[in-house]
């Protein structure tokens, strides 16, 4: 699985390190949603991929997580705040809910009219998906 992953990575262009452990990731999801609210939050999501497929980092660890949200310039003593005080949870739940109401089980998903594509695929899987999206747009248009 390890070799698959790597190999699926370098077809799509990600760097993908030689990880041990998989760490929980629910508190850097909690960390995410929190920084899609600050001004110049976004980088947090890289810095979290990186962290975890490529330094091989525990993005469960409160400590970690504050250290990865101060190197994009995040205030890191409010993000241990909430992550502490775990105040992005319900949020998160909702995600977490919406995505099992719409059958994603996998991380990226490509979803659009009821159709789903999940996990990691070539291109040519998302290229497939998007010229059947425009024909089923073609057809019911006409």
């Amino acid at each position: 699985m390890k070799e698959r992953m790597k190999e699926l990575m370098t077809v799509a262009g990600l760097p993908y390190g030689d990880r041990t452990h998989t760490y929980n990731s629910r508190l850097a999801q909690e960390l995410g949603k929190w920084a899609d609210t600050q001004l110049g939050g976004e980088p947090i999501h890289e810095k979290l991929y990186r962290a975890y497929f490529v330094d091989n980092i525990n993005i469960g660890e409160i400590n970690q997580l504050v250290d990865i949200a101060e190197s994009c310039m995040l205030d890191g003593e409010k993000a241990r705040e909430i992550l502490t005080s775990r105040s992005f949870k319900a949020q998160v739940d909702a995600d977490w809910q919406r995505s099992r109401e719409n059958g994603i089980t996998g991380v990226p998903t490509f979803f659009s009219n009821n159709l789903v594509v999940v996990g990691c695929q070539p291109y040519e899987v998302l290229e497939k998906f998007v010229k059947h999206l425009i024909q089923l747009k073609a057809k019911f248009s006409t």
